[in-house]
């Protein structure tokens, strides 16, 4: 029997049913394209599809966080039946929603305060940050109680490695991110950026690769360096891509074939509506646990 509840938020992009069926409920973020305000529900309300064809028709979608009303709504039941609750949240380096889930956290323990509720930062975005949600699920599963599970995901929360490679600049110009010549001159020399995590859960640039093929072996590469036991690898490994199916494809076939110990296959999962309102089309994100982030400044 499960001492504990676990709930997250959306940008954790896993598909709608992994949180359906293993009983974790998600607050949605908010995104706004073309003056219409959507929950950014996992494709139910505006399919994942669409929401890139328009993003690569032109549209410049904006986003906004979980408000400290939604936190409450969602733990309020819980909290009712009697159960203690862990929240996980989008990384603090990439958006403030922690700050209100804190606050809310505040408000709603003085109704309840028999009750436990842990907030955690998990310094992760897209499937990074769903692969923390996926172990803190097992933990809930085996009977940990919400301190000791509580405790092992702050721990080890850095040991979850975020890379991710762009080969469409388009969004990194409208986002102002890059120049438009930056851009230019990154689409005529094929530059595809090498991106990743860092301890503070922020994203940086890390190299500038010329061509898809070459950024796809690298991204691997990276694994091999960073994963837990090397080609040896016997964890989980996640997949999240922004319209480019294919190119997670290729990056899938290449971690199969040089990691043979997997725990399962790969996981391809979106890169959801408010993650991809910043990344554009074009994004592929490889996620795995290995040595700890702090220590690859």
């Amino acid at each position: 029997m499960k001492k504990f509840e676990l709930t997250a938020c959306s940008t954790a992009d896993m598909p709608r049913e992994f949180f359906e069926s293993n009983n974790i409920p998600f607050a949605c973020f908010h995104f706004l394209m073309d003056g219409v305000e959507y929950p950014d529900d996992l494709g139910k309300t505006m399919p994942i599809d669409e929401f890139y064809d328009r993003v690569a028709a032109g549209a410049q979608p904006t986003t906004s966080q979980v408000n400290e009303q939604d936190y409450m709504d969602m733990w309020r039941p819980l909290l009712e039946r009697g159960m203690d609750v862990l929240h996980i949240t989008l990384s603090s380096g990439i958006s403030g929603t922690i700050n209100s889930a804190r606050v809310a956290r505040e408000e709603i323990q003085a109704e309840f305060p028999e009750r436990k509720l842990i907030v955690i930062d998990s310094l992760g975005a897209s499937s990074g940050y769903g692969l923390l949600v996926t172990k803190a699920m097992e933990l809930r599963d085996a009977g940990e109680d919400v301190e000791s599970a509580a405790k092992y995901i702050e721990d080890n929360k850095l040991r979850v490695h975020h890379w991710f490679f762009s080969t469409d600049l388009s969004s990194f110009y409208r986002g102002g991110r890059i120049s438009r010549s930056s851009a230019w001159f990154g689409t005529v020399l094929k530059i595809c950026p090498l991106l990743n995590m860092n301890e503070l859960g922020e994203l940086i640039p890390r190299e500038k690769i010329r061509t898809k093929n070459k950024v796809i072996e690298a991204i691997v590469d990276k694994m091999a360096e960073h994963a837990e036991g090397g080609t040896d690898y016997s964890g989980k490994c996640y997949i999240s891509n922004s319209a480019c199916l294919e190119d997670a494809r290729a990056v899938v076939r290449l971690v199969e074939a040089r990691f043979r110990k997997l725990d399962g296959h790969v996981m391809i999962n979106n890169i959801g509506t408010v993650i991809g309102s910043h990344t554009g089309p074009g994004t592929v994100a490889l996620f795995f646990w290995g040595d700890s982030r702090a220590d690859n400044r």
